[in-house]
């Protein structure tokens, strides 16, 4: 074993390797300061990679998994004066401590897919760590779980889980396989299982998590309401979430998948009306998600809306046509649109069909673009008149786009007080309103659009409050003021919170006030502390 000055002069010489001028510490005491916490900390027993600005691997970095282009302009973007990429446990412990002790912001990245770009900015000084090197993931093929580090990506996860259980484990989470474990399990997360397992975070069983005070917390350490908050109340609230371990779950040997395109000319509008009636009561080994774009009329010159019905349903082709033909014949699903696969490969067929399964675990491969997104939840079928004013509508967009999914099954049996996440009985289908472009000139025009957007679908969404989804994070839904006292700031966040959270919102600002009072793992949008509720 290495002795403590050994370790010193590994981290010492580490620090020194990044810094490529070596002038950029030694002219300002309070990054050499920060600098020197790191190296003597407690907790750093391992060499920590730290990179400052002078690096030339540091805007690579910073760049590497941010996904949105919005906050990657220079004019957007303020820069870290840190990275930190964490391999060890003991990394993120000195993070937290060293950047309180100095005045610093602390973000933490996992996947880079925070639409509204919060865990990589900050309006203050600010150092980030990046989990890219921390995604071990450990399949206990007897208990049927497994452990996975916040790095670690959706596409990582599904792999695994198929690869060690020879195709008969799955997990149940989003389509996108390079989102971050970290946020999306503790947002909530779902995907095609959705309708037959519930949410991602409804299979967490175990969390470790790095609190205000530089100590690791487990389930059986950090207390039922900490607990209670990480799964779907958003972990960087509380703290750094550094692995969960989840239950696996079992997939069927061969999964059917499908996807069927109709225009509004060919019966579109019917077909959607119908579908709102059917999707979230049909057997819970079938989903059917729509996406919504814009395509070429047959009328020269004319738009027109398109929707995709995607299919993936637990069992083979046969079954499901006779399950289509029950209770959605108006469709037409026919055998020869079907494909059977494997379930680890729907994931590549939904996200980039015709790719190989190595997709899954390329963290490099998604295109960035400009990004908006808004949420809704729907509790009462559109009418055919209405649907058909939402059509007039999105086509006057520049390539919108909308997915729908459908809820349900496994959804209607967990109370909406179980976890964070209340979103649960009684809607029928989430919607995900997405803005997507590529020059930075058509922003304001297209942020434009979709509010408009957003604003007309009010008449046909939930109500008091509006619902949203803590996942699709929308900054217009209102933002945290600085220097205010905290009631005024309790009162703004509930403007917010109670639209993500619902009725949860007041618990989880008293796990808050309880877990983090001095409010340092703090964002735009993160629950307030209020000093009085956390003495309770």
């Amino acid at each position: 074993m290495m002795s403590s000055s050994h370790n010193l002069l590994l981290v010492t010489f580490l620090v020194l390797v990044f810094f490529s001028s070596g002038s950029w510490a030694a002219n300002n005491s309070l990054h050499g300061d920060f600098l020197q916490c790191i190296k003597k900390n407690e907790y750093s027993s391992i060499p920590i990679p730290i990179f400052t600005p002078d690096n030339s691997s540091f805007t690579t970095i910073f760049r590497s998994s941010a996904r949105n282009l919005r906050f990657l302009t220079p004019n957007s973007t303020q820069t870290p004066q840190f990275i930190i990429t964490p391999t060890h446990e003991s990394h993120v412990q000195s993070a937290v401590v060293c950047c309180q002790k100095h005045g610093f912001d602390l973000k933490v990245r996992s996947g880079g897919h925070d639409v509204e770009g919060l865990s990589y900015v900050s309006d203050t000084p600010y150092v980030l760590v990046d989990l890219i090197n921390f995604r071990d993931i450990t399949v206990d093929l007897k208990e049927k779980t497994a452990w996975i580090q916040a790095g670690a990506s959706l596409g990582e996860v599904y792999y695994q889980a198929a690869n060690k259980s020879n195709n008969t484990l799955g997990f149940p989470a989003g389509f996108c396989p390079t989102v971050g474990v970290a946020g999306h399990i503790s947002g909530g997360g779902f995907g095609a299982l959705v309708r037959k397992y519930g949410l991602a975070s409804d299979q967490v069983i175990d969390a470790r998590i790095v609190t205000v005070d530089g100590k690791i917390y487990t389930k059986e350490t950090m207390g039922k309401d900490l607990y209670w908050a990480i799964r779907g109340g958003g972990a960087n609230n509380f703290g750094v979430l550094l692995s969960w371990k989840v239950k696996l779950v079992p997939v069927t040997p061969v999964v059917t998948v499908a996807t069927i395109s109709r225009t509004l000319e060919q019966g579109a509008t019917d077909l959607v009306h119908k579908w709102q009636f059917v999707a979230d009561r049909l057997h819970e080994d079938v989903y059917i998600g729509l996406t919504f774009s814009v395509a070429n009329s047959s009328r020269a010159g004319g738009k027109t809306v398109s929707v995709q019905f995607a299919f993936l349903f637990l069992g083979g082709s046969d079954r499901l046509l006779e399950l289509m033909e029950e209770s959605f014949p108006e469709l037409g699903l026919k055998r020869n649109e079907t494909t059977e696969m494997k379930w680890v490969e729907s994931h590549v067929y939904f996200y980039a069909r015709g790719r190989p399964i190595e997709l899954l675990w390329d963290r490099d491969h998604a295109t960035k673009s400009f990004l908006k997104i808004k949420a809704d939840y729907v509790r009462e079928p559109i009418s055919k008149s209405g649907l058909e004013a939402i059509w007039r509508r999105f086509v006057g967009g520049d390539s919108p786009a909308m997915l729908w999914t459908p809820f349900g099954g496994r959804m209607n049996d967990i109370s909406e007080f179980e976890t964070p996440y209340p979103h649960r009985a009684g809607n029928i289908y989430n919607i995900m309103y997405v803005g997507n472009w590529l020059n930075e000139t058509e922003s304001e025009k297209q942020i434009d659009w979709m509010r408009r957007f957003y604003n007309s679908m009010s008449r046909y969404v939930s109500k008091n409050p509006r619902s949203a989804y803590i996942n699709y994070k929308d900054l217009d839904l209102g933002v945290n003021s600085n220097n205010v006292s905290q009631a005024v700031r309790y009162v703004q966040a509930r403007s917010w919170g109670t639209k993500y959270f619902k009725h949860n919102f007041e618990r989880l600002v008293k796990v808050k006030s309880m877990v983090d009072p001095s409010n340092f793992f703090k964002n735009k949008q993160s629950i307030p502390p209020v000093s009085t509720w956390g003495k309770q």
